[in-house]
């Protein structure tokens, strides 16, 4: 069925209440069960694990992945099975938006545990208790919801601006629950194939999994006398290696350096190749080939100039050159640069962003409703935003001092600065679908860090801050977009995202201790486990980098990375204007170059080869209709939600699996 919609015209020369009214009339769908106990039950189980998928897809790629599609088809075919089975009445399409809503929330909330917390916890070496990560993150994660319900009138019902993604999110819908039911399945049955077929693939080359199998389970004798339990390489070269170690083969090096030590493997990881897939063939190749100059071409440049060197830890060991150690001693430099300047360029050269938000805020009243408000009821009320975001901003500003350090008075004066520019944000979200969180949250960095050079958190907290906040308002308009276009209740809505907010962080928090911060031999948590060979955690090297050039300058640093910073800032600053100028044709991101430098190289190379596997495809079926146009462009995403799902979550079963084992 054809959405309705008003025209252009109507847009332009109606009040807002003549709005309303059309939309009540036409659109509001009052009698259908939406906030139920079912479908707040499911968005917060389904929240729940989407959003640890995202906390592990995060300390992989620092890329938040969104998670409103795969919420509406999991959900529309766990109940479609259910109906058919006799065992409960079929999802509403507006059920089936409220459970998008909330796992929407809980997906996007984690943002934080693999950016500006784990940044602050590298620097200050001060693992952060976890009942003070769920309290700030929830107390932040409210100003954007409360600050997103006066923006919703405006950006929604007055000026009906278009929020592509939430706008597709809402055709999806119309689609699956009005004659496309079978389309729906076929994408659900789909992803359960992919994510099955994953999932055991993953438990193969996991040693929690075997160990539990081959070592618990089966319990035979001729187990007994393994130190390890077998499994299937995941890095495929390992078997070239073990073959060279007996056999005395060629071992591969550049420039007399190990190509071991730079990270370059060749690795078969199946979620890598489903975000690939997600972020497409020329995000992708701008990876490789910011991978491809710092591992290949730089790093062992800069090993034999003695720039990077094995130093002494703390205990008198020595840390051997590893990717790690050439990311954090020399390349972050260069590639934070990248991605900063790019994300500053690309964002400065869109200025309508800025005056078409502060059009939306300054922008003329239209006439009041005549007589009683229709939607009085049906809104939420704007007290509740005016008490509510006075309140929750000076609490954040308060736990942030409490918890971090901050001055007080930098917390307060780095709100109104926060407001303005989850404004701008929102505003991008609703034109394009992209919130430049990452830029915005720079902006605030490099403010409070010129008030305050000597703490870290009086930096880093704010601008996390900043992006938690814009994030949350931003998205809470885009899933209530949807729910506008489907004659939802905004209320209903409202309430499905504060539910996600405590879905994503009850989930992930301990979650987060288990993977990123384990305990080690001595019982004892370290802040050097965050970052590791399988978590490379590339958003809080950015947001660190950046706070240490905010608060050391650039003393210190070798001159090689000083230059290096300096092509890497012009060669941002012309593949963001040859992008403008080709209007988006020129295929190279900075932004997307600067993330390469950081991810491991095995994990960008299987992005690429997941990005061009559905490239490929595409080009080979392009005509609509056919079998393998249905699956390899219209399952595009269900595959790749198949591939992270199935990935994700037996790789997070298996660090628990280590754990009980242990």
């Amino acid at each position: 069925m054809a959405l309705q919609q008003l025209t252009d015209e109507q847009t332009r020369s109606w009040t807002r209440a003549q709005k309303d009214e059309w939309w009540f009339k036409n659109i509001f769908r009052g009698d259908m069960p939406q906030l139920t106990l079912r479908s707040g039950l499911t968005g917060f189980l389904l929240g729940g694990v989407l959003a640890a998928t995202g906390l592990y897809i995060g300390g992989k790629t620092g890329i938040s992945i969104g998670v409103g599609l795969t919420s509406v088809i999991l959900a529309f075919a766990l109940f479609r099975a259910l109906h058919g089975a006799g065992l409960a009445s079929d999802f509403t399409i507006l059920e089936n938006n409220c459970t998008q809503s909330i796992a929407t929330a809980a997906g996007y909330v984690v943002t934080p545990l693999f950016s500006s917390l784990a940044a602050y916890m590298m620097i200050t070496g001060v693992i952060i208790p976890w009942w003070q990560m769920m309290v700030w993150m929830v107390v932040v994660s409210m100003i954007g919801v409360l600050l997103a319900f006066p923006m919703k009138r405006r950006f929604i019902n007055e000026d009906q601006l278009p929020f592509p993604e939430g706008r597709a999110c809402g055709v999806v819908l119309d689609s699956l629950y009005t004659g496309q039911a079978g389309e729906g399945m076929f994408k659900a049955r789909l992803l359960g194939v992919v994510a099955v077929g994953t999932a055991v693939y993953q438990a193969i080359v996991s040693d929690g999994w075997m160990k539990l199998l081959q070592f618990k389970l089966l319990a035979m004798d001729r187990w007994a006398g393994l130190k390890e339990p077998w499994t299937l390489h995941e890095r495929l070269d390992t078997y070239y290696y073990a073959a060279a170690a007996q056999a005395g083969l060629w071992l591969p090096k550049i420039l007399g350096t190990d190509v071991r030590a730079l990270g370059l493997r060749l690795t078969l990881d199946a979620a890598m190749l489903g975000v690939g897939g997600l972020m497409g063939i020329a995000v992708a190749t701008s990876c490789l080939l910011g991978a491809f100059v710092n591992f290949v071409v730089l790093a062992p440049l800069m090993i034999q100039a003695g720039d990077i060197v094995a130093r002494v830890a703390p205990n008198g060991s020595t840390v051997p050159i590893s990717r790690a150690e050439i990311v954090n001693q020399w390349s972050m430099w260069w590639g934070v640069t990248m991605m900063v300047v790019g994300s500053l360029v690309s964002l400065a050269a869109k200025p309508e962003l800025f005056t078409a938000a502060f059009k939306s805020v300054r922008g003329k009243a239209t006439a009041a409703p005549a007589g009683r408000d229709l939607l009085a009821d049906i809104e939420v009320p704007l007290w509740v935003s005016y008490v509510g975001v006075p309140v929750f901003s000076v609490l954040g500003a308060w736990v942030t001092h409490v918890f971090f350090g901050v001055p007080m008075h930098l917390a307060l004066i780095s709100l109104p600065l926060i407001f303005v520019l989850t404004i701008i944000c929102t505003n991008s979200m609703a034109l394009t679908s992209w919130t430049p969180t990452g830029s915005l949250s720079k902006i605030t960095q490099f403010t409070m860090g010129a008030i305050d050079r000597t703490n870290p958190a009086s930096n880093l907290l704010p601008a996390g801050m900043t992006s938690e906040i814009a994030s949350n308002a931003a998205n809470l308009l885009s899933d209530i977009k949807p729910g506008y276009m489907l004659g939802g209740k905004p209320r209903h809505q409202a309430i499905g995202h504060v539910i996600g907010l405590f879905a994503g962080v009850l989930a992930c928090v301990p979650l987060y201790f288990l993977l990123f911060l384990p305990k080690g031999a001595d019982g004892t948590r370290s802040t050097g486990t965050l970052v590791s060979e399988q978590f490379a955690m590339p958003a809080a090297l950015q947001w660190k980098g950046v706070a240490e050039i905010i608060a050391k300058g650039l003393q210190g640093l070798p001159t090689s990375a000083l230059v290096a910073m300096g092509v890497a800032a012009l060669a941002a600053v012309l593949m963001e204007a040859a992008r403008i100028v080709t209007k988006g044709r020129f295929p190279l991101s900075a932004v997307s170059v600067g993330l390469g430098v950081v991810l491991p190289p095995e994990s960008t190379f299987a992005m690429w080869v997941g990005a061009m596997i559905f490239w490929l495809m595409g080009l080979r079926h392009k005509a609509p209709g056919s079998r393998g146009h249905r699956i390899w462009v219209e399952g595009c995403e269900p595959i790749c939600a198949g591939l992270i799902s199935g990935a994700a979550l037996m790789g997070i079963g298996n660090a628990i699996v280590n754990v009980l084992l242990n």
